[in-house]
């Protein structure tokens, strides 16, 4: 699949790239679809954020050459970042938690 150059170097077929292209660009229009079909509420951001983390999987894959790295760089980078969101989505549990607790005991919020 991939072609090595003389010196050694690799070098990927420009199809790849035009494949991936290709779909960026119709998922782009899947996501332009969510709002020409005036969806609303969670499905509608659901599926904004699916399209997004989607095309940003195959742009960090592809573009900046994470498919054909080691693992261990993969993790290095890409493991950070979802050790965040995992707090996050925690810390965001916690404050709803937190927030119904006090309209609960003392009365309306803001």
């Amino acid at each position: 699949m991939e072609q090595v150059r003389e010196e050694g170097q690799q070098q990927h077929p420009l199809s790849i790239y035009f494949k991936i292209w290709l779909l960026l660009f119709v998922l782009s229009g899947f996501s332009y679809m969510v709002d020409y079909m005036h969806l609303q509420g969670y499905l509608r951001w659901s599926l904004i954020l699916l399209f997004m983390f989607l095309k940003a999987g195959l742009i960090i894959s592809v573009f900046m050459h994470m498919m054909w790295e080691r693992l261990a760089l993969i993790y290095a980078i890409l493991l950070p970042p979802l050790c965040l969101l995992v707090f996050i989505t925690i810390m965001s549990l916690e404050a709803d938690y937190t927030f119904l607790s006090r309209v609960i005991f003392f009365g309306q919020g803001p």
